[in-house]
């Protein structure tokens, strides 16, 4: 085995590792979960627009993820009506 294929090898649980605390849950939590790890903060607004769920839903799937800790929330300088999401995992 070369050096390559073993730090391949190595990294390849550490990504399995990382969606763990998602694997569990809802189909609706794990697509919130996938539109915040590829745009990174996005308000409850943005990921409904995103995902093209009920607003509803949205929040129903953040409440879950902040549950476990795989969301991390603020809130938004710009409006602080509004609360800012990350991902966490």
């Amino acid at each position: 085995m070369s050096t390559t294929e073993a730090v391949e090898r190595q990294s390849e649980p550490q990504s399995e590792d990382r969606w763990e605390t998602v694997r569990d849950m809802p189909p609706s939590a794990k697509l919130v979960a996938k539109i915040l790890d590829y745009e990174d903060t996005l308000t409850q607004s943005e990921i409904a627009e995103e995902s093209l769920l009920p607003p509803r839903t949205v929040r129903y799937a953040l409440s879950r993820l902040e549950e476990e800790g795989a969301v991390d929330s603020r809130f938004s300088f710009s409006d602080a009506r509004k609360r800012l999401y990350t991902l966490q995992v």
